[in-house]
């Protein structure tokens, strides 16, 4: 069951989505679909959300509290998911661009590279609740083709520019 900022910000959207030439159920968009799965990575959050904990349970298993940043008006004193994201996006971002120098012969020119990530947190222009947006800067690369090259092949990129395939479903 949804709550009343939830069901506010559904009926906003549809409401907007009516008002539009294009209503978001005919926007043609390419998404992202997968043939087979390499690898699935599983996660399970309990307790009260971004003051709770979220484990892993994979090969190796591992649990992080979560705490809301102070900049939220929390004590900040756990790690938050913008942060697990940045992580997650920064390592993916610079496989993606080690294995695209190493097919297109210029695996020294990564040599050195590093990845920053960042994750904004804010409010959903347009949408009302919140939104992400994502800024990735590459330090030791030289190369901009090379650096396109690893942003096109990022499955991290790929899902936020292409869109992903979410299931959602009751347990």
């Amino acid at each position: 069951m949804l709550n009343q900022g939830a069901r506010s910000i559904l009926s906003a959207s549809r409401a907007r989505a009516c008002q539009t030439s294009r209503p978001y159920a005919t926007t043609k968009r390419t998404v992202t679909t997968l043939k087979n799965h390499k690898y699935t990575a599983h996660a399970t959050a309990a307790g009260q959300g971004r003051n709770g904990e979220v484990k892993s349970d994979d090969e190796t298993p591992f649990t992080l509290r979560l705490a809301m940043p102070k900049a939220m008006g929390g004590k900040g004193d756990g790690q938050n998911p913008e942060q697990l994201f940045a992580m997650g996006y920064a390592s993916c971002y610079l496989g993606a661009l080690q294995m695209m120098a190493g097919k297109t012969g210029k695996k020294d020119a990564a040599r050195n590279a590093v990845i920053h990530a960042s994750v904004h947190l804010g409010e959903a222009e347009g949408l009302g609740g919140f939104g992400l947006a994502v800024d990735i800067k590459v330090e030791g690369v030289e190369d901009e083709e090379l650096i396109q090259a690893g942003h096109e092949a990022c499955p991290y990129s790929r899902a936020l520019k292409h869109g992903a395939v979410v299931n959602v479903s009751k347990l």
